[in-house]
């Protein structure tokens, strides 16, 4: 890829990811002042958990938007990377502040079950029938980027995951209206539980893999070595280590073995043509020492 457009992607990138960022937040936002008012009033815990839940996801989408700004920030003297890197942390943070989440809405639902609420189901059903709208729109908006940025695939998930709450507690609110089972409404808190956990676990645990510089899941080292190896004049690709300078971008470091002694300008060149085969399995910064044979 040529610099120039890698550049331009890289912008483009940001400038549409930004623009999901502050729109959701917008949208999820108002919705919590809604859901949560609603929710008082109808005595709901359905609701109030849901709007506690979609607060935090304000929040994550929030700290999403500041690694966002913080990526687009020039290298330092001190930080020579920049500070692409606390995207790394803010995803981390955004799964553990959701888990946390979880243990707050199951306190409250337990509780519910040993003193059950009367409930208003109309109200239940038109609020999170609303935001059954509000979660998906805000979904679609990172269906675009999701596999390149864990925090955008994150940010699709968790809003993924609330629309499809929302529909349960529409569903719970129609159960309520003709059936008074009021029971309903922490049994739906508890698949809120569920609904969170497995959408978090995953991001959790490779957002840990990430901030211990492991091997980036986009990044198949076995692939990578044995089409560098295809090349010809070189002999073995060895001694590699590969970490993340972000959420989406990567950085390596290996030895070539070269089959004869290049030119200096040959050496360059090959080393040249290793470096655009690499951003094929997406090493975006690449360090490169040469050997021969």
């Amino acid at each position: 890829m040529h610099p120039d457009s890698s550049h331009q992607h890289h912008n483009h990138y940001h400038e549409s990811a930004g623009k999901a960022f502050i729109i959701s937040i917008t949208l999820n936002l108002l919705y919590v002042f809604i859901e949560f008012g609603y929710g008082f009033y109808s005595n709901s815990l359905a609701l109030m958990s849901d709007a506690g839940h979609n607060l935090t996801d304000v929040a994550s989408l929030a700290l999403g938007l500041f690694a966002l700004k913080l990526a687009e920030i020039k290298p330092t003297k001190t930080y020579t990377y920049g500070y692409s890197k606390a995207s790394i942390l803010i995803s981390l943070i955004n799964a553990v502040i959701l888990l946390i989440t979880v243990g707050v809405i199951g306190y409250e639902a337990i509780d519910r079950f040993k003193h059950p609420h009367v409930l208003n189901g109309t109200t239940i059903s038109l609020v999170a029938g609303l935001g059954i709208i509000i979660n998906s729109v805000s979904a679609l908006l990172f269906l675009k980027n999701k596999e390149h940025d864990i925090n955008n695939k994150g940010a699709f998930l968790h809003l993924a995951a609330d629309a499809a709450v929302s529909l349960s507690v529409v569903i719970a609110g129609i159960v309520i209206y003709y059936t008074g089972w009021y029971i309903i409404d922490p049994l739906l808190s508890l698949l809120v539980m569920v609904v969170i956990v497995i959408s978090t676990w995953k991001i959790l645990a490779q957002s840990f893999k990430l901030s211990m510089d492991a091997v980036p899941e986009n990044v198949d080292v076995k692939a990578m070595i044995k089409a560098v190896e295809t090349q010809n004049g070189v002999v073995n690709f060895h001694h590699i280590h590969v970490w993340p300078l972000s959420t989406n971008k990567n950085a390596l470091t290996g030895h070539l073995v070269l089959n004869k002694n290049f030119t200096t300008q040959e050496v360059e060149d090959i080393k040249l043509r290793t470096k655009v085969l690499l951003s094929n399995f997406n090493i975006h910064h690449a360090t490169l020492e040469t050997e021969f044979s």
